[in-house]
């Protein structure tokens, strides 16, 4: 064994510096990504001014509509429909009313334990 204190001291002070070498790397690196993020927010278009902020319509706020809707009927056809031979689905108004609601008491869920179907 020709391994001396001297050789041991300078493998560890060979491994102190490279960790020294690679934390400076990192340090360049956060300083490079710091300095292009500033870069590209220069270039970007500034924020909107408090004048140029969207404004609700002069009516006010839009409301919402409740209505039921009611799907188009499926023509009714000896032979049977293809998809790109449906006609576009879409909705009617339906009749005004109240919607469907379950029942009192119940929770309105499956499964919930209740009385089931009276």
């Amino acid at each position: 064994m020709n391994t001396s204190w001297m050789d041991i001291a300078a493998g560890r002070g060979a491994l102190a510096g490279g960790l020294i070498v690679a934390g400076l790397v990192v340090v360049a690196v956060l300083i490079g990504a710091f300095l292009l993020g500033a870069r590209v927010k220069r270039r970007e278009p500034p924020r909107p001014t408090p004048a140029e902020q969207p404004r609700p319509p002069e009516g006010g706020p839009v409301r919402e509509v409740m209505e039921n809707r009611e799907p188009d009927e499926v023509p009714r056809s000896d032979h049977r429909l293809t998809p790109h031979q449906m006609p576009n689905a879409g909705t009617r108004r339906g009749a005004p009313g109240e919607r469907p609601r379950w029942d009192e008491g119940s929770s309105g869920s499956f499964g919930s334990g209740g009385a089931g179907g009276r």
